[in-house]
């Protein structure tokens, strides 16, 4: 069996068109694009010289292109468009692809602002046209064994979720992820926060209060680089979230308390860094080392519990599914308007030093 087929079905596999070849298109699309049955990797956008060479190594059955306007402006070219370039591209770029006729997958965050993902959702919606957010971190090991043990019960009613996306790097990096412009949707909240919000959202619901910490504390950084944000969801769960590039020692990556138990788990999940070092799926792929499983208890006795292991392939064979069957997007591409509320909400909170209060379905 290869990913240019899907068994038993007798449909060829679906052409991809990927824009971006950098972090995010050559570790995380490409490979697990690559790698699932249905999907064929068909041709990557990029005109950056060394990261056509890089996609001739890793990918020769794919070509190179230089723009998206050139890969789209062939009729029926691809059967998919994946958008993995800078924020700033990803409205454009998806909006294109939807008005020629294309399903589109798009990297967080779907857009700079609410009311932009909100456009694109009703043109997916107006078209019929797959319109799907890579929110890969729904399928990280530690994120799926909470939300088994929420869905079992084993830690009661659940009043406060503590999450956290840490990073020493001290030193600032060039690129959009540095960027004050506001079109660039630079910064670690917008950056980090877009999966801790994701996630809270996922596992609790809608928020109806926002507070937060936004700060710049790297020497001569233009954009946020370390960040808190408190959610209260409609539910009374209390979400505190944080990210920064300047964490020294990283604190617990999860921590999740509950009136009968809780769950606290340290490391991140191996996924990225498999990806990063050129791994790719197969038995075995996204399995946590027993060292690595969260603690499941409280003061009276806690224990080691067996993580489910990570899986990013996740996302693409749900993408396969919704366009051969008709399933569900893997994201529905709504989730992503009510995660840049809740980030609209806690800018505004940051500035103005206030609490926040959302209403409507827009913060779901």
């Amino acid at each position: 069996m290869t990913p240019e087929s899907t068994p038993g079905t007798g449909h060829p596999a679906l052409r991809v068109g990927l824009v971006g070849y950098g972090l995010a298109g050559a570790a995380f699309h490409a490979p697990l694009i690559a790698g699932t049955p249905g999907l064929r990797l068909d041709a990557v956008v990029t005109a950056d010289p060394e990261r056509r060479e890089q996609l001739r190594r890793e990918h020769p059955q794919a070509r190179a292109v230089d723009t998206a306007e050139q890969l789209l402006a062939g009729p029926g070219a691809v059967d998919l468009l994946v958008v993995a370039s800078p924020n700033r591209s990803h409205v454009p770029l998806a909006r294109a692809a939807l008005e020629a006729g294309l399903p589109v997958v798009v990297d967080k965050p779907l857009a700079a602002t609410a009311a932009e993902a909100a456009e694109l959702v009703a043109l997916a919606e107006a078209r019929g046209l797959l319109l799907t957010v890579f929110q890969n971190r729904r399928w990280d090991a530690d994120f799926r064994t909470v939300r088994q043990l929420i869905a079992d019960g084993a830690l009661g009613s659940v009043h406060r979720y503590e999450s956290r996306f840490e990073r020493w790097r001290p030193e600032l990096k060039e690129g959009w992820r540095e960027s004050a412009d506001p079109a660039d949707a630079g910064g670690i909240l917008y950056d980090l926060g877009s999966h801790l919000i994701d996630q809270a959202l996922t596992l609790f619901g809608p928020a109806v209060q926002v507070y937060a910490e936004v700060d710049a504390r790297r020497t001569g950084a233009a954009v946020d680089d370390d960040a808190f944000v408190a959610l209260t969801h409609a539910g009374g769960v209390r979400s505190h979230l944080w990210m920064s590039a300047l964490a020294g020692q990283l604190g617990p990556r999860l921590r999740v308390l509950g009136d009968r138990s809780a769950y606290t788990v340290d490391d991140m999940d191996p996924q990225e860094d498999a990806l990063r070092a050129g791994e790719r799926p197969g038995p075995g792929w996204g399995e946590v080392p027993e060292a690595g499983h969260g603690l499941l208890g409280t003061t009276d006795g806690a224990v080691r519990h067996p993580s489910l292991p990570g899986d990013y392939p996740a996302f693409y064979a749900g993408v396969v599914r919704s366009l051969r069957e008709g399933a569900p997007a893997p994201v529905d591409p709504r989730d992503a308007v009510a995660a840049l509320t809740v980030l609209e909400a806690a800018r505004r909170s940051a500035a103005e030093g206030r609490t926040v209060t959302l209403t409507g379905r827009s913060s779901r």
